[in-house]
């Protein structure tokens, strides 16, 4: 039996969306849906979502004086201690907010990286947030902030004129650049890691968060890695090794998932692990079809992939989720619309075979069987051979060692120069 006293309670939170006249009424229900959804991931309870109409922007509040008022009498009624907005504010805005509503005011990417730092485990992930984080506050330190580190009063403790804001943002900044190196060394390990897996075709699993890419992570390689129905739950790539049905060994690895107006700090700070998607040789973008979203989502993730200079790749379409979706027609229509893609539960382990065979067209469509005769005079380079790919048959002759080997395009001229005498 659990006792439910020893639960956190959900801090009460508003949700204010500020849209301009004439916008889709059901398409900000659906982004004020999902920040409540990033709101529960983080804790907090939305007890209200209000949506204000301008046709700009008002530059102190966001929102009309009419509707602070409102809101205020709202925080009374309800004893909310929070109110979020849908989209980013400026810092002055944050501190007018404050002033008139007497709550703690959040905008999406603050939200965003609160749920980060609370999934952050690894040295790396945890180095990522908190450098996105300090990005963040840097432009919006006010005296409300609790200073870093910092001992007020007593001899050196503020420079000459120096007042305490601008001692937060020295701070700050050296703390940043601290974060940066620390980065740096954490990238050229990650490199290293990498070049020990070069040969290997590469698929990576990309997607908008919660559409199941960890889930199928597990179901394809057994790698028991952390799902679950929340926001963010993945934000450490792992790589794994898993076989295709031909046998050919490859490596597969899940990355953070991709959300509308991700911040470009975050992005930015987050290059180390997507590094893995910029790198693979295959992605496999995974979607949600349960989600009346699901296109938004789709163009998301593909705006998000051009930000990162991700062009080019052979990407495999996966439609997840196919046990939510009562009406067949639906699941007709995707095919007929996406000829390529592929219908799967990653829960239930639906047509997991039917993915695996499309994994392998593309590990094939990317690679280059060559068939090379090592004369045994030559038997010292049969382990450059080993290394060079894939080795996929060999046979012992009277005259010399046949070997077919599979190597990655990428290897392809390389591969060609170095054994052109002994290619058949």
């Amino acid at each position: 039996m659990t006792d439910n006293s020893t639960e956190k309670k959900k801090e009460i939170a508003i949700a204010i969306a500020v849209v301009p006249k004439g916008t889709n009424r059901q398409l900000v229900k659906e982004h004020l849906d999902e920040l409540e959804f990033l709101a529960d991931t983080a804790g907090a309870e939305i007890i209200a979502k209000i949506v204000q109409e301008l046709q700009r922007k008002v530059p102190a509040t966001a929102i009309g004086s009419g509707k602070v008022q409102e809101v205020k009498q709202l925080i009374e009624e309800s004893h909310a201690t929070c109110v979020i907005f849908d989209d980013d504010l400026t810092p002055m805005q944050v501190r007018n907010l404050e002033k008139e509503l007497e709550v703690k005011i959040l905008d999406r990417s603050g939200l965003i990286l609160d749920i980060f730092a609370s999934r952050a485990r690894t040295v790396e992930a945890r180095t990522q947030v908190e450098l996105a984080q300090l990005k963040y506050m840097m432009p919006r330190l006010t005296r409300m902030w609790t200073h870093l580190s910092k001992q007020y009063g007593g001899v050196g403790t503020k420079g000459p004129g120096e007042t305490q804001i601008e001692t937060d943002r020295r701070l700050i900044r050296d703390r940043i650049n601290r974060l940066e190196d620390k980065m740096a060394t954490i990238d050229i390990q990650k490199e290293q890691q990498r070049k020990g897996r070069e040969l290997l075709h590469r698929f990576a699993l990309i997607g908008y968060t919660n559409s199941g890419k960890s889930t199928l992570m597990n179901a394809l390689t057994h790698a028991e890695v952390y799902a679950e129905n929340k926001l963010f739950a993945t934000l450490d790539t792992t790589v794994r090794s898993l076989s295709l049905p031909g046998g050919q060994q490859v490596l597969l690895s899940d990355t953070v998932g991709f959300i509308r107006k991700l911040p470009t700090h975050l992005i930015a700070s987050f290059k180390s692990t997507l590094y893995e998607t910029i790198e693979a040789d295959t992605l496999i973008h995974v979607v949600d079809i349960s989600n009346p979203a699901f296109r938004e989502h789709i163009e998301t993730v593909e705006k998000t992939l051009s930000d990162i200079s991700v062009h080019s790749h052979d990407t495999i379409l996966v439609f997840n989720k196919i046990d939510a979706v009562e009406d067949p027609e639906i699941l007709h229509a995707l095919e007929l619309e996406f000829p390529n893609c592929v219908l799967i539960s990653a829960q239930k382990k639906i047509h997991l075979d039917a993915l695996l065979h499309k994994m392998k067209e593309s590990f094939e469509r990317q690679s280059a069987l060559y068939t090379v005769a090592i004369p045994y005079s030559h038997s010292n380079i049969i382990g450059q051979l080993y290394d060079a790919g894939e080795v996929i048959e060999r046979h012992d002759t009277d005259e010399a060692i046949m070997i077919s080997i599979r190597t990655t395009q990428e290897k392809r001229d390389w591969f060609r120069r170095k054994f052109e005498q002994f290619l058949q």
